[in-house]
This record gives structure tokens, sequence and C-alpha cells, in this order.
């Protein structure tokens, strides 16, 4: 790649800095991050003590940017959470082929569930992908932690927020640039789009996240520990999210064996957790039951000290 191309890379990472943004470096002419996995983690710099993943490595320091950016030729990452932005990313049917042209797109799926809602497309910053499809840019409501999604608004509709990223206009793959469109400024994300991506009970749930509404008969050890396992389920790193859930399933079942937590309570608590930690909601709900399931088969006697 030219020393131009490489410039106009260093340039879309510092312009999106410039506005506040994290940004992180991805392949040359690819999507995927160029970070050292946990692995090949070298436990130096950034990463002295523990690995640290791409999100929490993304930065808006000039200076390190440059660094980066300055012999490599690396695409731009944007780590969405961190940044602040929820992006919608409206794509395009995967396949071409028979029926192909009656297949709507997501931006055509979008505009559905606004007119459905009542509501116009939302005027924001957006961004023309490789493959055709649009990113719309949204930032985030104070103090809300939305995750991703996958489908949750529609088909071919994807969200991006904690522990997701997009790649950011001025990059380039061999699907073709990255490049706004509409360069108007960064809208906040409609409360109505909110309320459809948060996990139930949202406006409670900002302000104090999923806090495991226990019942009068739960004992003190038991809400403790329910406490403790949504929040594990919350915090759970990107790969480890569904691994988390159905540990934290199985040691809340005996709960329920014992009659200190109803089942209806735990699930709900966990669903809320899960959806908190970005996982889709027929995910959490399948991975509860089986790790539910699994435990009060095998807690059917309370044992003692």
């Amino acid at each position: 790649m030219t020393h131009q191309a490489r410039s106009a890379l260093l340039r879309a990472a510092l312009d999106a800095a410039e506005r506040g943004w994290a940004v992180f470096p991805l392949r040359p002419g690819a999507k995927r991050p160029a970070l050292h996995g946990e692995e090949s983690c070298p436990g130096i710099g950034d990463c002295a003590g523990f690995h640290r993943k791409w999100e929490d490595r993304a930065t808006s320091d000039p200076g390190r940017i440059r660094r980066a950016w300055g012999d490599v030729s690396f695409n731009v990452g944007i780590a969405t959470g961190p940044s602040g932005l929820v992006v919608v990313d409206l794509d395009l049917p995967k396949h071409k082929g028979k029926g192909s042209a009656d297949t709507p797109s997501g931006v055509t799926t979008f505009a559905a569930l606004c007119e459905r809602a009542g509501h116009p497309v939302p005027t924001t910053l957006t961004v023309r992908t490789a493959s055709g499809g649009q990113h719309l840019y949204f930032t985030a409501p104070e103090g809300a932690r939305l995750g991703n999604s996958a489908g949750r608004l529609g088909k071919r509709i994807d969200t991006r927020a904690w522990g997701g990223y997009v790649v950011a206009p001025g990059s380039t793959t061999p699907g073709g640039p990255y490049a706004v469109t509409d360069p108007v400024p960064v809208a906040p994300l409609p409360g109505w789009l909110y309320a459809v991506l948060a996990p139930r009970q949202a406006a409670r749930a900002v302000i104090d996240p999923p806090s495991v509404r226990t019942a009068h008969r739960a004992s003190r050890y038991a809400s403790t520990a329910l406490t403790a396992e949504t929040a594990a389920v919350q915090h759970a790193g990107e790969g480890e999210r569904n691994a988390t859930l159905l540990r934290a399933a199985r040691a809340l079942g005996r709960f329920i064996a014992w009659g200190d937590l109803p089942r209806s309570v735990v699930e709900e608590a966990l669903q809320e957790a899960g959806a908190w930690a970005g996982l889709p909601d027929a995910e959490c709900r399948t991975t509860i039951r089986s790790g539910l399931n699994w435990s009060i088969a095998r807690n059917q006697q309370r044992r003692t000290a």
C-alpha cells in the first residue's frame, strides 16, 4: 500500500479519535482485529500483568494512534462500547440468486420497523459498508450499557455496542471501501429503539442493572448467590458469556430445588443479565433452561454442612 493510502488510514483513525471514539488496528485490507490473542500474549506493555483484549486496548490518544498506524496500513476499528456508541448495521441479503430481488435488505426492514413504530427513519451519521449496507451511528443513552444484538430489530439488522466494533469510514476491504454517505452529527439513540434493544424493565436497569428481585422466602445466602451469579454473567468477557451463563444457571438451580428461590425469579434475573451482556434472547433461554434443569435434577435434597 502506498504512503498516501497509509496516511489516509492514519487520518481516519485520528478523525475518529477527535470525535472521542476509541479505535484499534484491524488487519490491513480486512475486518478482523490485528492485535494478538490471549494465547500469544507477551504479557508486556498494555498486557503487563494480564491479557487485555481489543476493547480494553482501544484508544483515542493521538500519540498512540500515530505510533500504531505509523508504519503499517491497518484498517481502523471503532470499539463501540468505550466510544459511547450504538451502531445499527443494516445488511444486504447474503446470496444473490432466484428470488433475491424480492428479499428485503436491512435498510428496507428497518424502514418498515420505523413505520410500524410511528417514527421516521432517524437522521444520523451514516456510513456505507463495503458490502453496500449501512451503519447508522447513535450515541448511547447516559448510563446505559447495551450489548450487541443480532436480529432483535429484524432480519439483516444487527447492532454493535459493548463487546462489539465497527469498521471505520476510510477503511477498505476487498469488497470495497467504508465511506460516510450522510455526514450529519451523530444523533442520540431514539428512546423507542432503546426500549426494543434494552433488557426488560430497561428504565430501572440503566440505574440498577438486573438486580435480582428475590422472593420473600429466599434466604440471605440464596440472595447473595443470585446477585453474584447475575453480576458474573453481566461482566463476562467476549467468548465466555454463554459458558458463564450456563455455570450461573447450574449454580442457582439448587436454590430452586431447595425452595429458596422461585424458578421464575431466577430465570428472569439470568435472562436480563444475559441480555445485558449482549447474548441473544433465544440463546439465553435455551442455556438457562438447560443449566437449571441439570442442577435441579441433581439437588433434590439439601446438602448439610
